[in-house]
């Protein structure tokens, strides 16, 4: 059964299930997995921090609370931190002609950083990564092999 994790959601992913998560431009999707009980969780992150937005009552969207949501979940569902790795993907600058890189408009960077400081602090291993550069992508995680289809445009299908 394929679940699909929109803008701002997590979504846990059990044996027999895959998720997708559409539409990535500076959005991130962090893809968690624990191969030992067959279970993940992913999360299609839209900001890096919650302190800087008008409207907190989606936490998920934001990379300083939907990774800790994340681990949270999974941990509940019986997963230990050391066996659980991470896998991210987007963040791109959609608009490199209008925002510079590193500046404070480019979203994506900044999504790639909160991902990374909260992977960080949670203790969890970052094992595979396809980041920034400008072009959306659309992820595919299968929890049976632990592997993550991107597609985008103009590129040939990459499996990590």
């Amino acid at each position: 059964m394929q679940i699909t994790v929109h803008m701002g959601e997590i979504k846990v992913i059990k044996a027999e299930q895959s998720a997708v998560s559409p539409g990535l431009g500076s959005c991130v999707a962090v893809v968690l997995c624990d191969r030992k009980l067959l279970i993940g969780c992913v999360g299609h992150i839209m900001r890096p921090c919650i302190r800087e937005a008008c409207d907190t009552s989606q936490p998920a969207r934001f990379a300083d609370m939907a990774v800790g949501m994340m681990v949270e979940r999974m941990t509940v569902l019986g997963s230990q931190i050391e066996d659980i790795w991470a896998k991210i993907f987007g963040g791109a600058n959609m608009f490199p002609d209008l925002i510079s890189k590193g500046s404070l408009m480019d979203v994506g960077a900044l999504n790639i950083s909160a991902v990374k400081q909260e992977l960080k602090r949670y203790n969890i291993q970052l094992i595979a990564e396809e980041i920034g550069g400008h072009i959306g992508r659309s992820v595919l995680f299968d929890i049976s092999n632990g592997s993550v289809v991107v597609r985008s445009a103009y590129l040939e299908e990459r499996r990590y």
